[in-house]
């Protein structure tokens, strides 16, 4: 006992020093060890690939099934106590781990008995060394990590041997879309739920009423949650390896990255861009099956923190993943974390006195086009030293979020509320389209945020394009006109909407609307104060809070912290007056706990160059695309943030909170038993959402 509990500890301190999961041996009972924080970390790692599976294997004394085999290259027996580490081949072959990478030195990459090609071949690495050791129970070898300082990339010391990347990234894995539509008890009546309104029921003939708002909101139809009944999805990860993520950072990353992982389902595909000074594909888009989930987890626990940060090579090698596979999943998008500034690549302004062009980062075939669907980069900021400017100006100018992680231990449930929208695509390619109907009328204006708005040159018509929308999310666009004085009617048609969108699995369009017109009545007068849409008063105060931020930004950056502050503040005292506010409507609450956050985090330039600017940045990404964003320490999150938040967020979320990883890759993560439930932390970093 006291032999296999020093095994233990040994094996757990070198696992977490060196950032390498090591598997459980017979001898880690768990459940007579009291945990502790480092402890606590190892159980929440993603697992490590099964023996079955190709890799290094431990001997252990005791272990039956190696002690009888012979290695197939020296034709000696492979015992247990002999103190030699073994390696498991993908044909489940095994090896003397000096006699396989000997042999695969001189170009050997088949199996010496069964000729079968190898995809993933050993190499001995001057990056680790090897340690040997005796105790009670039996000899051990383990590989330990040399310090970080002592490589020279992360190219130096891969675990396992990493092929040169083709030329063109065609080598993506097969999709198959048939198996998901004809089984699955698809529900066909997808159609977004739209209703329409008018800012004040009537208003009096004799009387004009400039900008005039009506409101449309469009929610989305829920979906069932499960891989039968929503859109396959192609995913690329890109992930920051630079020194700067040594330690907690690289461990806490591959443990997201897991997470991640076993949640994908078996038609998702998943590719994964490790960078620091330069960029390197991990695998190509492969499905997430059994199969493909272990060899990418192995992949991922690979990673080893160490060089400079190069963010444009990055996103250029993502891209090429996308715009060069051979298949294509109907939802597409890309993530990007890192920790800190690009290192490598100019980013001169584009004429003198500006910004640094910091959208020359993001590759032009993912920038957003005229007419042409783009892939979304959702980017994280990870710590104090990140580039948020950067990463900001990403996002924006592909379509996708910028979400701010400011303590380290909640990046799992930052990616976790990513993955619940992305996996929940039920509209695509939406668009509103907006006609006036009184023959005087014209538009004076579309409120759409971020979102594309093209009105006419007469003013007549215009439309929004919206893009894709998330089981259960809704968007609030807010259209305002002038109402002129009428003479003769009693009734007043103002404008009428049409919405049309694709479904991502059946690929028909479906149209909304565009028969029912907004109408208000038109008496001779009217008596006493007329009531005011309550939603419509909510939108005018998201679309003047989202103003107010953008207004106290630009005044922060130009050093005037003062004004910023005042801007913010009279925000505040505005939205805490209106009709909303009075009637203790919960997104007006939670905008004014927004303001006073901003401005606390506004208070002196150290604390808004180290949280404060992130923080407004990636809350103006959340208001301007109406979509949930992770933000500052995600402890207390505001009532406005939440309101962004879908269904399939928050479960996914909850899920991250409340499950921790299973022994083996196989077990679903979907379906959680008791035994695999584990309270990772007590408090939720996202609220689950409630009615507005």
């Amino acid at each position: 006992m006291g032999g296999e509990s020093k095994w233990r500890k040994m094996k757990l301190a070198l696992g977490i020093n060196s950032c390498l999961y090591l598997p459980k041996t017979t001898g880690d009972d768990e459940s007579t060890h009291s945990p502790s924080p480092r402890s606590d970390v190892r159980h929440r790692m993603p697992t490590t690939p099964t023996p079955s599976s190709s890799g290094l294997q431990m001997c252990k004394y005791g272990v039956k099934s190696s002690s009888k085999q012979l290695c197939a290259i020296c034709l000696t027996a492979m015992k247990a106590t002999d103190g030699h580490a073994i390696f498991t081949a993908e044909c489940s072959h095994s090896f003397h781990f000096h006699c396989i990478t000997s042999n695969v030195k001189h170009g050997n990459r088949v199996c010496p008995i069964c000729r079968a090609k190898w995809k993933e071949v050993p190499l001995e690495s001057s990056g680790f060394s090897r340690v040997k050791s005796n105790t009670n129970s039996g000899s051990w070898m383990i590989l330990q990590g040399m310090p970080h300082q002592q490589m020279r990339s992360n190219h130096d010391t891969p675990l396992l041997f990493q092929a040169p990347e083709p030329s063109i990234f065609d080598d993506d894995e097969l999709v198959n879309h048939k198996v998901e539509i004809s089984s699955g008890d698809f529900d066909s009546n997808g159609e977004v739920e739209m209703k329409t309104y008018p800012e004040i029921s009537a208003v009096a003939r004799s009387v004009c009423f400039d900008n005039f708002g009506i409101l449309i909101n469009l929610k989305a139809p829920v979906t069932k949650g499960d891989l039968n009944t929503r859109a396959p999805l192609d995913l690329v990860t890109v992930l920051d390896t630079s020194g700067s993520m040594t330690g907690t950072k690289i461990a806490l990353l591959k443990q997201a990255m897991g997470f991640v992982v076993q949640n994908l389902g078996p038609l998702d595909r998943l590719s994964v861009i490790a960078f620091s000074s330069s960029a390197r594909r991990l695998f190509p888009l492969r499905r997430m099956t059994e199969t493909g989930k272990q060899e990418s987890l192995q992949m991922i626990n690979s990673l080893v923190a160490n060089g400079g940060t190069n963010i444009a090579e990055a996103l250029k090698k993502g891209a090429k993943v996308m715009a060069e596979r051979k298949f294509k999943n109907p939802v597409s998008s890309m993530i990007l974390l890192s920790d800190g500034q690009d290192t490598y690549t100019s980013l001169s302004p584009r004429r003198s006195g500006s910004k640094p062009d910091y959208q020359s980062l993001l590759p032009s075939s993912m920038q957003m086009k005229k007419d042409e669907t783009s892939i979304p980069i959702h980017t994280f900021g990870f710590g104090m030293d990140h580039d948020a400017f950067a990463m900001h100006s990403i996002s924006e100018h592909s379509g996708g979020m910028f979400s701010f992680i400011e303590t380290e231990n909640v990046i799992q449930d930052a990616f976790a509320q990513c993955i619940g929208g992305l996996l929940s695509v039920v509209v695509q390619e939406l668009r509103v389209e907006v006609e006036c109907v009184h023959p005087v009328l014209r538009l004076g204006s579309i409120k759409a945020g971020s979102y594309k708005v093209v009105m006419h040159g007469n003013g007549r018509s215009g439309f929004i394009e919206v893009g894709d929308l998330y089981a259960e999310e809704e968007r609030d666009f807010l259209v305002a006109m002038d109402i002129p004085v009428e003479q003769s009617d009693n009734e007043m048609s103002l404008v009428k909407f049409r919405v049309t969108h694709k479904d991502p699995i059946k690929k028909t369009v479906i149209t909304v609307g565009g028969n029912e017109d907004v109408k208000i009545l038109r008496p001779e007068s009217t008596s006493g104060k007329q009531i005011v849409s309550v939603e419509v008063d909510r939108q005018r105060n998201r679309l003047s809070a989202a103003s107010a931020m953008a207004e106290a930004r630009v005044a922060a950056e130009r050093g005037n912290l003062a004004a910023a502050t005042s801007v913010l503040e009279d925000c505040r005292k505005k939205l805490s007056e209106s009709v909303s506010a009075r009637g203790a409507d919960r997104l007006c609450i939670g905008l004014i706990a927004e303001l006073r956050e901003m401005k606390e985090r506004m208070a002196n330039r150290r604390v808004y160059e180290s949280s404060g600017r992130a923080y407004v940045l990636s809350g103006l990404s959340s208001h301007s695309w109406q979509r949930a964003t992770a933000r500052g320490d995600s402890t207390e999150m505001t009532s406005q943030i939440q309101s962004y938040q879908t269904q399939s967020m928050v479960d996914m979320v909850n899920l991250s909170q409340t499950m921790c990883f299973s022994r083996s890759p196989s077990t679903s993560m979907a379906n959680p038993s008791p035994k695999n439930k584990k309270t990772l932390r007590s408090i939720y970093s996202f609220p689950p959402p409630q009615p507005r």
